[in-house]
């Protein structure tokens, strides 16, 4: 999956000339914690409510919360806004964008192609594909299946859904320890009992199902 399949489009901006209370009001509106910066269709920088709050007067301060207002309205996005931006493409993989969010400890990415805005992707995005890509909301049974971690088993285990007349409709497997992996296996149907019994024939065994009727 492509960060253009999930980002969003037509992102909510600012500009770096506008006002503190400015990007606060647009947050507010919108319901947002992040702002690209933008230069007509080019990202200058990224606005967070958290680099506002480190830009604000403390509340240890000597200062009337009037004077404080006051400084905050003197400030300019530019002054606060984190730059050089991190940006990704709109073709980068999904699994890039959560790699760079996840290790620069940021929330969310400005989607550049080129030199223009195309949208951004967030944490809430890369969490809703994890979601879609697990099919945790699809009509069907989800299997939770403890498998030996060798050649072959996604075959037998593939073969026996086929042979049920079963769609696999999303698999994910997480390596475990030893030699035991977790296969998640998304099937179209809520009737599993004789899949299971077959798995469990194969010598895997079933530690979860999930039956999603709606």
């Amino acid at each position: 999956m492509f960060v253009k399949h999930k980002m969003t489009t037509n992102p909510f901006t600012v500009t770096a000339d506008r006002s503190i209370p400015d990007a606060l009001s647009v947050m507010n509106e919108h319901g947002v914690r992040h702002l690209p910066v933008v230069d007509g269709r080019r990202v200058v920088g990224v606005i967070s409510r958290n680099d506002i709050a480190a830009a604000s007067p403390s509340k240890a301060t000597t200062l009337s919360a009037q004077e404080a207002t006051y400084l905050l309205a003197k400030l300019t996005v530019a002054k606060v806004m984190s730059r050089p931006p991190v940006v990704v493409s709109p073709d980068a993989l999904l699994e890039e964008a959560a790699v760079m969010l996840r290790d620069r400890k940021i929330e969310m990415l400005p989607v550049v192609e080129g030199d223009e805005l195309n949208g951004v992707i967030t944490e809430s995005d890369i969490l809703d594909a994890f979601i879609d890509l697990l099919g945790f909301r699809d009509q069907g049974t989800r299997l939770t299946i403890e498998a030996k971690d060798e050649p072959g088993v996604l075959s037998r285990l593939t073969a026996i859904t086929a042979d049920h007349q079963a769609n696999i409709q999303h698999v994910a497997v997480h390596r475990g320890f030893l030699d035991k992996s977790v296969v998640v296996v998304g099937l179209n149907t809520p009737n599993t009992e004789a899949i299971e019994e077959d798995l469990s024939s194969a010598g895997m065994r079933i530690l979860a199902r999930r039956v999603n009727r709606i």
